[in-house]
């Protein structure tokens, strides 16, 4: 029997005290401000964010070299980005996420090949600049046709002071003006992934926009010239993106920066409208180029069809009328496609219950497409969320849905042995607990290596995906720990 709101409030709120009650008391009063339940008609989600973790529990964050390295820098395509200290950080990072592109490794392109300065305990004492200095004369000599170099500051960089803003400056001048990008994102900065992508962001405005002039005088602009901003083509989502607004009579100029390249990024104040992603990565060049250049920007959302054409009427209000034509002539084309979609997989996941557990904007952007295939959202929170990611949710999600920031291992697992959900979509720390847990899973930071999941064509794979993870014959095989109690 399904539990009415205010039924669903008080189980949520006895669950909260009952994990809080294992902590120490001081742990339990910080912990206690990050738990929640949604009340309908507040301003956001009653949850406090963007705060360091509590030590000793098992976080599912990330650091600030992540947030720069793994997330706004490493996909661009044509440059070279070397992890610079000790091996582990570049090893850990190394193309695991799925960033998609167009080119041939090693050649033109470098996403999938690991650049590392392999910091020992000589380069500690001694220092690192010359060593830095070394490995950029040979990415120079054995990768001739790199358009760029940025060097990814780890950990023992800032703890030893070494100056890598004077290397670059230096290399920059001799190799004839080769861009080459000092990022200052030893992940000790920050609490966690977050001000890696601030950083990465500011990099870009200083070391990017602030010395490109007029670089590209070949470059025309057209009155329908967009860029697609934080979307990192995880299984090809950007290019899923893009065959949309294409179609809709727009010019995508730039991606930032799944399969993007280093012209994309110096171009992108060209554009007339910006059309952001992921918020929470990109946000501050957004206003940036918007401050500075003039270049209004909007947020989309392609997960599921009603959040598509939602966004599509969105973009298109900033044009004229032949790409609001264009927009209703796009969601009229794909129209059969996503009845046939929801016709197939609704019946066999309508009613089904899901806890989300994620980074960037999924915790709230998938919950639409979850929606259309008439799935419930029962939980969900941000690994690194802000506050207003959570004033932004509070679109999203219903009255009495649970909200967990930051939420550690322990909670986690506690919340979903009381609320017993049908599916858990998080990350790859997770998926192996929940999985012997006899819980269907699905990885939603790189798909579970499917995907796309944007745009109307990536909406039938998640479908599919859906339905496969929680209709697997293999969970006949197997019970969770409550139904064998039962």
């Amino acid at each position: 029997m399904s539990l009415t709101v205010e039924q669903t409030k008080e189980r949520n709120q006895a669950l909260i005290k009952e994990v809080l009650e294992v902590y120490p008391e001081k742990t339990a009063k910080r912990r206690a401000k990050h738990l929640g339940t949604f009340e309908e008609g507040k301003s956001d989600c009653g949850v406090k964010s963007n705060v360091k973790s509590v030590p000793g529990v098992m976080t599912i964050r990330g650091c600030a070299y992540a947030g720069s390295k793994g997330v706004v820098w490493g996909p661009i395509k044509d440059m070279i980005h070397i992890s610079h200290g000790p091996v582990g950080c570049g090893q850990y990072s190394w193309a695991s996420r799925r960033n998609y592109y167009i080119g041939t490794t090693g050649i033109d392109t470098f996403v999938t090949m690991q650049f590392t300065s392999d910091f020992q305990e000589k380069d500690i004492v001694f220092g690192g600049d010359k060593k830095l200095e070394k490995i950029i004369d040979e990415i120079q000599e054995l990768f001739p046709l790199n358009h760029g170099i940025t060097v990814q500051s780890e950990c023992p960089i800032g703890l030893i002071g070494d100056d890598i803003e004077a290397v670059s400056k230096k290399k920059n001048k001799e190799y004839n003006g080769h861009t080459i990008v000092p990022v200052r994102c030893e992940g000790f900065r920050g609490v966690s992934q977050s001000l890696g992508h601030h950083i990465a962001n500011d990099s870009i405005r200083d070391w990017i926009f602030d010395k490109t002039g007029d670089k590209h005088p070949e470059f025309k602009t057209t009155p329908y010239d967009v860029a697609i901003i934080g979307d990192y083509n995880i299984g090809g989502d950007a290019w899923s993106s893009r065959i949309l607004l294409e179609e809709m009579g727009l010019r995508v100029i730039a991606q930032w920066s799944g399969d993007g390249s280093l012209a994309e990024l110096e171009n992108t104040p060209k554009a007339k409208l910006n059309v952001l992603h992921c918020y929470r990565s990109m946000n501050y060049i957004s206003r940036h180029l918007e401050e500075k250049y003039g270049v209004p920007w909007v947020e989309y959302n392609f997960f599921g069809p009603t959040k598509i054409a939602e966004s599509l009427r969105t973009i298109a209000s900033h044009f004229d009328d032949k790409i609001k034509e264009g927009a209703e002539r796009v969601i009229a084309k794909y129209q059969a496609l996503n009845d046939a979609v929801i016709a197939k997989y609704r019946p066999r996941l309508e009613g089904k219950k899901v806890m989300l557990f994620v980074g960037g904007l999924r915790p709230r952007h998938v919950i639409g497409a979850y929606e259309d295939l008439g799935m419930e959202i029962v939980g969900t929170g941000y690994e690194f969320g802000h506050n207003d990611d959570y004033q932004r949710t509070t679109h999203y999600v219903k009255d009495g849905t649970l909200i967990y920031d930051d939420v550690t291992g322990f909670e986690f697992e506690k919340f979903v042995e009381a609320i017993q959900p049908d599916l858990v979509g998080s990350g790859i720390k997770e998926k192996y607990v929940f999985q012997k847990m006899g819980v269907p899973f699905r990885q939603m930071h790189s798909w579970d290596y499917s995907g796309p999941y944007h745009g109307y064509d990536g909406f039938a794979i998640f479908a599919r995906d859906m339905d496969m993870a929680i209709n697997n014959p293999v969970w006949s095989l197997t019970k969770t720990p409550w139904k064998k109690a039962a």
